[in-house]
């Protein structure tokens, strides 16, 4: 499929790209794609939760009462989750929530969120830009020009670029990563993908291998 190849002013530039079908017109596995944003969310999750259970709580061991004869049930520690100050029964533990997903699923799951946005019509190709400095104004001149000062956009740079980066980091709701810092989590979630010219050329060899 071919796309246009506009500026950073919102203008066509009057040339046009080619978007490899292998990546942008794959049939999407919704499958797959939820099982890639279920572990990118997985992942996120920092599992430091932590209760005291009965041995790790502090008190006495003598037994409270005697065993038989006094009408209610049997008690033999004040630690007893049972009791105000006892330990928790079963309580959480620190985790890791991340689970193992083949490459090829990962592949399979970002070939098929560039191609639903590619059916979205929300895949903008931009020509190559750069900043003298690092200016949110200008940043934001750029998403006005697009039509996405608002809306959650997804910036693809071939290569690290901290002017840029440092442009944008300030600014709710948009995000610049490089090509291999992509996730289906992040393609999913913008509702505009803009892929720097000189991005395609990694993002294809990345979900070509």
């Amino acid at each position: 499929m071919k796309v246009a190849v506009i500026d950073i002013k919102g203008k066509d530039t009057g040339r046009k790209i080619e978007l490899s079908d292998d990546v942008f017109a794959v049939e999407p596995n919704n499958h797959a794609v939820y099982l890639d944003v279920k572990q990118y969310l997985a992942n996120q999750r920092q599992g430091t939760h932590k209760a005291k259970e009965k041995a790790e709580i502090t008190g006495s061991t003598r037994k409270l009462k005697k065993q038989k004869g006094t009408g209610t049930a049997r008690a033999g520690s004040i630690k007893s989750g049972v009791f105000k100050g006892g330990g928790r029964f079963f309580g959480p533990r620190p985790r890791n929530y991340g689970f193992k997903l083949n490459k090829n699923v990962k592949r399979l799951a970002r070939k098929s969120a560039f191609s639903i946005k590619a059916n979205e019509d929300a895949i903008v190709v931009l020509e190559d830009f750069n900043f003298d400095a690092p200016k949110t104004k200008d940043f934001r001149s750029v998403l006005k020009a697009l039509e996405l000062d608002g809306k959650k956009s997804l910036f693809v740079l071939g290569a690290q670029n901290n002017n840029v980066y440092l442009s944008a980091r300030n600014l709710e709701g948009s995000e610049v990563v490089t090509n291999s810092e992509l996730s289906t989590y992040k393609i999913m979630n913008a509702n505009k993908v803009v892929l720097v010219e000189s991005a395609l050329e990694g993002i294809v060899s990345n979900l070509s291998n």
